[in-house]
């Protein structure tokens, strides 16, 4: 136990002796990837070696303008490096307004601190949910239970009498004490665990594993397909024997790279992080903290929101509204009870508010017994005068069994959405230790402590708009049934509360969430088999929370919620934190994933179908020993004009489609197809024109009609055509007619057309490519491989 002195913790000189001497709590605050990771993510891909690689042999040409392709490598790379720098700093920023903090004892008073300003010696006042912020030995233990399951895996808390080592990272799970400080900053075990924490885990993102599995396959099919181009290119130009003996060896080269870049999606990675990053960063305005980028995209797939009451659709601020006598217990002296579960300074916020509403010097509190989310009382032993008396504090039902009429009147209570505990004096003795029922422990009725709690006033319209986006919302409390239907029945919620307490297995509370959406009384590991039956189920699971009692429960969800306010541990393995404890904020939440979700697949799908017909071109050229159709800036011109800055700006758009399921396969089967059609538009439109006039100008006759045929993709991608996109494809298309009919730019990109047979032969080609995308779109639309509604 504490003698005296040491009770009052460390005073300011001594504080201040150990931050001179280094012995402070410093370390690294949880934060997103380093300046480093960022770099090497964005410069060294598989994509950006093979067109630097493309780049040297273009060098080796000695004309600089076909390697202009590389610009879009090097400004794809500079936006992702800039925008990601600019995410992490603003991402860092909001992550310190989610820091957890401690409370030490220091002069006497107690004090909350941020974790690195604990410093060696310092007492630790440890209440539930709070993190231990350094390596710590145990002065004093009332029940004291922690959860070390994010160092040892272990999920059951583990009791820690006077004498235990505390290590930190690890959370208080039940009971109260104090502890003092042995080892702090790179001396304790787990100094850089809270980083840890959140940065080792990743969310199932549909649309990363989408892409990565694109460029997976594409990793695969590229290496065989460039030796068959390269061979194609020699064997084009009469071999390897004559390969060398004039400038045919240059030409060969430059079909060869042209053939590469048009198989390349080089913008589709960074589109993916720049619709990531955006969508953090228009979040973390809207104070709410993106622990993981990709998070904003699983809002967008849940169809279940698990919310706790308290915090998320109150305000969590409970005021005491008064008592109620129930019994033949002196009011005098039940209110002196008050007083002494009040003066718990490690107990939890309900002790907060009985202190300040009772007073009283005339006691002295000889045990206590902390509260337990699984017993759902307090007790404590306390001696006035020379009388010593055991009372008990907690839910009715349980505290109030046995006493049929007491217990209607606090249902009755509950029954108008206020909390209600009960107090009573205890005629048995009380039980030891925790997690006790009070099972065979008589008790007197005394009174009823009536609370008041505030109904957060954009919580009906939030609900509502849930509902209309079929996102079933499950409320799940600790609190009485009664209070939580009450809660439910004022948001427009239908349906009758369920009290878990009742439900014995898995089976039962399985039934039950078929039944019901509304719980009562429900325990942390219940939140969590009912996360883990709705997630077997094939449903998708947010939780929200800010209690201790949530953690476990938001780790498991596919998408974890935290609030602001919520315990260390709650916003250690959440995904998301609302940091001004707006539930309302959660729409733009779920905006955002959808709007990335539905724009990273229009993108995806243009993207991709230039690879396709890249290939095809690359390939049908190498059979026929062609020279390829086009210069590698005459499809850097094409790239650019319909695919790269479009998809710009449509990957940022506003979209709000719903999430369907299978983007990938949705991907592969539209972009296949058109970008088939697209690579025999340009085959039709070369073929007859390759032999029969000069070949610079076959290649910009071939242009022309594979940027007819890609602004069609694109046309039909941007659907519904809104007064923006209009102006996106005018805008295009005004540029393309622009650098063909500039004399400078016509000759950079070689783009040789006169008003004869050939260019209108390229024209109608092309419109029939055209109108071919436009077929096989109407016949996608109504096959669902594609979505124009938003």
């Amino acid at each position: 136990m504490l003698d005296a002195q040491t009770r009052e913790g460390l005073s300011a000189a001594q504080v201040q002796e150990r931050r001179a001497d280094g012995r402070v709590n410093l370390q690294r605050q949880p934060g997103s990837r380093s300046i480093s990771d960022i770099l090497r993510e964005n410069i060294f891909t598989l994509f950006n070696g093979i067109l630097t690689g493309c780049f040297i042999a273009v060098l080796l040409l000695g004309d600089l303008r076909d390697g202009f392709f590389y610009g879009v490598v090097v400004v794809n790379a500079l936006i992702g490096i800039v925008q990601e720098v600019r995410a992490k700093r603003v991402l860092d920023r909001a992550a310190l307004l989610a820091a957890p903090e401690s409370r030490v004892r220091r002069d006497g008073a107690v004090v909350a601190i941020a974790l690195e300003d604990v410093v060696l010696d310092d007492l630790l006042v440890l209440r539930p949910g709070d993190q231990i912020p350094a390596d710590a030995v145990v002065a004093e233990s009332t029940g004291l239970s922690l959860d070390e399951s994010l160092l040892t895996g272990e999920s059951d808390p583990v009791f820690k009498d006077e004498g235990a080592q505390l290590l930190s990272g690890s959370h208080v799970a039940t009971g109260t004490g104090y502890a003092i400080v042995t080892a702090v900053g790179a001396d304790s075990y787990a100094s850089k665990l809270t980083s840890e924490i959140r940065r080792h885990s990743l969310v199932h993102s549909e649309l990363r594993d989408a892409t990565n599995r694109i460029l997976v396959y594409l990793s695969w099919i590229l290496g065989p397909i460039i030796l068959v181009t390269i061979i194609g290119r020699v064997l084009a130009y009469g071999g390897f024997n004559a390969l060398f003996t004039d400038s045919r060896w240059r030409r060969a080269l430059l079909d060869a790279v042209a053939a590469v870049v048009g198989m390349i999606p080089e913008g589709l990675v960074l589109l993916t992080s720049l619709a990531f990053g955006v969508a953090a960063i228009q979040l973390a305005a809207r104070k709410v903290l993106v622990q993981e980028l990709a998070a904003v995209e699983v809002l967008a797939r849940v169809d279940v929101l698990c919310l706790d009451k308290t915090g998320t659709l109150t305000s969590g601020e409970l005021v005491l509204e008064g008592t109620e006598p129930i019994g033949e217990v002196p009011t005098e002296l039940a209110e002196i009870a008050l007083a002494a579960f009040g003066a718990d300074e490690t107990g939890n916020a309900t002790s907060g508010i009985l202190s300040t509403g009772f007073r009283s010097d005339r006691f002295r509190v000889e045990r206590r017994i902390p509260f337990s989310s699984s017993t759902k009382y307090s007790g404590l032993v306390m001696r006035v005068a020379d009388e010593e008396t055991a009372w008990v504090l907690g839910a009715p039902e349980r505290v109030l069994a046995g006493h049929e009429e007491s217990l209607r009147r606090a249902t009755s209570i509950a029954s108008t959405g206020r909390r209600t505990l009960a107090l009573a004096q205890a005629i048995d003795p009380l039980p030891h230790g925790t997690h006790v029922p009070l099972d065979g422990v008589r008790v007197q009725p005394a009174l009823l402590v009536v609370l008041g709690e505030t109904l957060r006033p954009e919580a009906p319209e939030t609900l509502g708009y849930f509902g209309e986006q079929a996102v079933r919302v499950v409320v799940m409390s600790g609190d009485n049934p009664v209070t939580v239907e009450a809660i439910a029945r004022a948001l427009n919620m239908e349906g009758e509360a369920v009290d878990a307490s009742t439900l014995a297995t898995d089976d039962d509370l399985e039934a039950a969430l078929e039944r019901s959406s509304i719980f009562g009384r429900v325990s942390p590991e219940q939140k969590r088999t009912a996360v883990g039956l709705l997630q077997r189920q094939g449903r998708t699971v947010a939780m929200t929370g800010d209690g201790v009692n949530d953690a476990m429960a938001i780790k498991d969800a596919n998408l974890g919620i935290a609030m602001g306010t919520a315990t260390a541990a709650t916003k250690a393995v959440s995904r998301l934190v609302l940091l001004d404890n707006r539930f309302d904020r959660l729409p733009d939440v779920l905006a955002s994933g959808r709007r990335v979700i539905a724009n990273v697949e229009r993108v995806s799908n243009i993207f991709l179908a230039k690879t396709v017909y890249g290939i095809l071109l690359a390939l049908f050229s190498a059979v026929v020993l062609w020279p390829f159709p086009f210069l590698p800036r005459q499809l850097t011109l094409v790239s650019t004009l319909a695919i790269g800055i479009p998809s710009f700006f449509l990957a940022l758009a506003p979209n709000k489609r719903i999430y369907t399921p299978g983007v990938l396969s949705r991907i592969l089967r539209y972009s296949i197809p058109t970008g088939v059609i697209a690579g025999l538009t340009a085959v039709v439109a070369y073929a007859p024109l390759h032999s029969s006039i000069p070949l610079h100008e076959a290649r910009s006759v071939t242009t022309l009609a594979l940027f007819c045929v890609s602004l069609w993709i694109l046309c039909v991608l941007t659907r519904p055509l809104t007064t923006w996109r209009w102006f996106l494809l005018g805008g295009v298309a005004a540029a393309f007619v622009l650098v063909c009919v500039i004399p400078a730019t016509a000759n950079f990109f070689e783009m040789h057309l006169s008003l004869d047979t050939a260019l209108l032969w390229g024209i109608a080609v092309g419109a029939v490519g055209a109108a071919g995308i436009e077929l096989f779109y109407r016949f996608a639309r109504r096959r669902g491989l594609v979505f124009d509604r938003e």
